[in-house]
């Protein structure tokens, strides 16, 4: 870390309103450790956010922030970095804004690879509005929504967004702060669309997915595991009964905002080829 404190991100007199043991403020933490070891310039950084608990987070961060509708933060994030690439951009986000109602645009930012990063904080519940179901409960938990139990098997955002072509897909855990710090850094290091897929327990209202469940669930990646391998990624995360915790997959291509360039510049080359004395005479009027 160079000369940068992690509090030198925290912006002036905001104070977080999340609940007492929320897992929202270990992302925090570590969102302001990655920064400061990155040496981020606020004035040059942008933090996007959908409806939610996590969604508040960008009120606390020293940066340009803009809190958007439910399920709409990946595709203004895209737009604010095409309309300025020297930007970095950061999203945050919850499991029902991201792959709930705005489960439409993962796959799409993914494939199109903006140098983007997204931290998805889970909580497997719709905590603001007082604990309903959301994509990622587990089955048959009760909830405010199901009393019944939920019965539709939740969704695994890292296997979702490994399909999608991501091209960096990791997982942290909000009880390792300085771990997510890292995990944090190298995705917006990552030239391209990094997705970190957050734990990050609600206490308040989904009691069973606690800190504990994840403690017990949870585990580092395998060593010798090759994060530059697709397919192995994808059936690390296929594991049953076991998660694990780091970079799944990382690999570099071409981001969106180079082939726009790509594009730009190939049409400028035609308009220089064509510009010749003849297409001149023929297209001005004397």
């Amino acid at each position: 870390m160079g000369n940068i404190r992690p509090l030198a991100y925290k912006a002036e007199n905001a104070q977080p309103v999340w609940c007492p043991g929320c897992g929202d403020y270990g992302a925090l933490a570590a969102l302001y450790q990655a920064m400061a070891e990155l040496e981020l310039d606020p004035s040059h950084t942008v933090l996007v956010s959908g409806i939610g608990c996590s969604g508040r987070l960008p009120y606390f961060v020293k940066s340009f922030s803009f809190h958007s509708v439910h399920g709409r933060a990946l595709p203004i994030a895209m737009g604010i970095k095409l309309a300025n690439p020297n930007l970095t951009v950061i999203v945050v986000g919850g499991d029902g804004d991201g792959i709930g109602i705005g489960g439409g645009h993962l796959p799409h930012i993914a494939r199109r690879n903006p140098n983007v990063t997204y931290l998805m904080l889970d909580n497997s519940i719709y905590g603001l509005t007082k604990g309903q179901s959301s994509p990622t409960t587990p089955l048959e938990q009760i909830t405010s929504s199901t009393p019944y139990g939920v019965k539709e098997p939740p969704l695994d955002p890292v296997l979702l967004t490994l399909a999608h072509h991501a091209s960096f897909v990791a997982r942290g855990f909000t009880a390792h702060v300085a771990e997510l710090a890292e995990i944090i850094r190298k995705g917006i290091e990552h030239k391209g669309f990094s997705f970190i897929h957050v734990l990050s327990p609600c206490p308040t209202f989904n009691k069973n997915v606690s800190f504990e469940y994840y403690k017990q669930l949870l585990s580092p990646i395998p060593e010798g595991h090759d994060p530059s391998d697709r397919e192995k990624a994808i059936l690390l995360s296929l594991h049953q009964g076991k998660m694990y915790r780091g970079i799944y997959f990382q690999q570099q291509r071409i981001t969106q905002e180079e082939n726009l360039r790509i594009v730009r510049q190939n049409k400028l080359n035609k308009f220089a080829d064509d510009l010749t004395f003849e297409t001149l005479m023929k297209h001005t009027a004397f």
